[in-house]
Formats: C-alpha cells, sequence, structure tokens
C-alpha cells in the first residue's frame, strides 16, 4: 500500500493589508495544494500600519471559507527555510509586473541552492488585481470618497477594518 503525501504550500507576504489581490492568491493556491500555510512576513524595514495580530484576524475572516488553509506568522527568516521548517514542498509566489518577474526569479534561484526539494510556483492574477498592493490601498486612504474607492480593491473583512481604524483616529486626533 503507497501513501499519498500530502502537497503543502506556503504563501507569504506582509498582508498589510490583505488587498483582493491576494485573496485571489490564496483563493487560486488551495484549489492547487492539499494544504495552503499563508504565513505573515514581518519586514523589519518597512513601518507596518496593522499589527502582526491585526493582519492575522483579517487573513482568518478572509480565509475562513477554506478548510485547508492556515494563517501563520514567520519572523526574521528566509521563506525558503520556513517552507523547509513547516514541510512545505512549494513557495507560491505572485507575479504583477516584470519586475516582479526579474525579482522572483533571482529568488527562485536562491531558494533552489539552499533547498533543491522546494519548488517555486509563480501565479499571474487577473489583471484587474494586477496593479493593487497594500501599500496603494494605504495611499488611497483619506481624501474626499475614498472609501469607495478602496472599496473595489479589499475584501470586505479588511475594508471595515479600515472603516474602523480610521473613524477611531478621527476621533483621537
Amino acid at each position: 500500500m503507497t501513501t499519498r503525501q500530502i502537497k503543502r504550500a506556503v504563501y507569504a507576504g506582509s498582508f498589510d493589508p490583505p488587498t483582493n489581490g491576494h485573496l485571489w492568491m490564496i483563493r487560486t493556491a488551495q484549489a492547487l495544494f492539499d494544504e495552503l500555510v499563508v504565513a505573515i512576513g514581518e519586514n523589519p524595514d518597512k513601518r507596518s500600519t496593522y499589527s502582526i495580530e491585526e493582519r492575522e484576524e483579517m487573513l482568518e475572516a478572509l480565509t475562513a471559507e477554506f478548510p485547508h488553509v492556515t494563517i501563520s506568522t514567520m519572523r526574521n527568516r528566509f521563506l525558503v527555510e520556513y517552507a523547509q521548517s513547516i514541510d512545505a514542498d512549494y513557495i507560491i509566489r505572485g507575479i504583477r509586473t516584470a519586475s516582479d518577474y526579474e525579482y522572483e526569479r533571482s529568488m527562485r534561484y536562491i531558494n533552489s541552492d539552499l533547498h533543491p526539494e522546494i519548488s517555486t510556483f509563480f501565479l499571474m492574477p487577473p489583471r484587474e488585481f494586477a496593479e493593487v498592493s497594500s501599500t496603494m490601498v494605504k495611499g488611497l486612504v483619506g481624501p474626499k470618497n475614498w472609501q469607495e474607492v478602496i472599496r473595489r480593491y479589499v475584501p470586505d473583512a479588511v475594508y471595515e477594518k479600515i472603516l474602523q481604524d480610521h473613524e477611531r483616529k478621527k476621533h483621537t486626533s
């Protein structure tokens, strides 16, 4: 009797905040693998708007419909080292632009040097998500009618969180 190996993948990012593009990546990747770990990375060179715990809460809400998706955090580690530590055989990366491709291609080769048994899968989101980033979404908050503008770029749970935080900041300023 042969035992089938579980196909586990990891999709990492800052998710500050999660966008519709991130949700597309998660939805697509979870359909391809038996298990998907969504790992929130902490970049010491970036100042985050949302805490790790807030990002975890948003991602938990976004992924509740996917029973084989778990949310995790990854601090001060190379992604490939994290993937190896959780027995993931695959890393999922999104490609939105030519510069993303060049960067991710280089990282794929470095990751392969470190752990050749871990494969990288590139997913290219549809056009409507290609220009959407967490940084772009955060930059849209504030001007008149900003709520209508960002509504199309983030999932419901994230939209509600951004609205609540904006209101709270408005009242504490």
